[in-house]
């Protein structure tokens, strides 16, 4: 186990930002940050035809079917706050766009709003997840509490108790890379933050909520990653 964990800390430590080194990067002279602000377009029901058009073509046309889809536009830290016409709870957002449209972006000024204190404080930690990087370990048995020591070290001393108690938002960016076996009909569950299992199957309850229930789940990925699994399309 020794040598799974450090290959999968080798893979973590490469994107995780503590606190202070995201308000570092936000206020880091000669940047615009501050000044920036991006939106999402909510759309119920998915465009085939925006899904199977080739990249290229798809950003060419986005601007032009902003009226016919009746997009919504919301602020990046409103996400999982339901629309005026849903009653229902939002835990589970997937970003599905093309290249370059901003997910990233997206991803990055909600975590950098969360960890200066502006925005979603009822949120007490935000963890952020390749999966590319999970790729690397996708054969290997962690629990979700050991998973999290490894990809972030500052995490250490987070307990299962903690966990538990704590209000978290899992970021899974890049779907469209993931060499994971997404199984969401799979028998096997998890639902203790020390039971050890597969990477997939590990993901796959804490996306349907068997793991964690009260945690936020956000997945990003090209349109090419949801329509490879059913159950990512939205």
């Amino acid at each position: 186990m020794e040598e799974e964990e450090d290959r999968a800390e080798s893979a973590g430590s490469r994107r995780h930002m503590s606190k202070h080194e995201r308000l570092k990067f936000r206020h880091e002279p000669g940047r615009s940050d501050t000044k920036i602000y991006t939106e999402l377009y909510i759309t119920e029901g998915q465009s085939e035809e925006v899904n199977t058009q080739h990249e290229v073509r798809q950003l060419e046309t986005a601007s032009k079917k902003k009226e016919t889809l009746h997009d919504t536009p919301i602020k990046c830290h409103d996400i999982f706050k339901a629309l005026p016409d849903q009653q229902r709870h939002i835990r589970v957002v997937l970003t599905n766009g093309v290249a370059g449209v901003g997910k990233t972006f997206s991803v990055l000024k909600f975590t950098l709003d969360w960890a200066e204190g502006s925005e979603n404080q009822d949120v007490s930690l935000v963890v952020l997840l390749s999966f590319r990087e999970l790729n690397l370990i996708k054969d290997e048995r962690f629990s979700l509490l050991t998973l999290l020591h490894v990809f972030h070290p500052t995490l250490q001393k987070v307990t299962a108790e903690k966990l538990a108690v704590c209000k978290l938002l899992f970021i899974f960016d890049g779907l469209d890379e993931s060499r994971l076996s997404l199984d969401f009909n799979n028998k096997e569950v998890v639902s203790d933050v020390t039971q050890e299992s597969s990477v997939s199957v590990l993901l796959t309850s804490l996306i349907k909520g068997n793991l964690l229930p009260s945690a936020l789940i956000w997945i990003t990925s090209r349109p090419a990653g949801s329509q490879s699994d059913p159950s990512f399309t939205c």
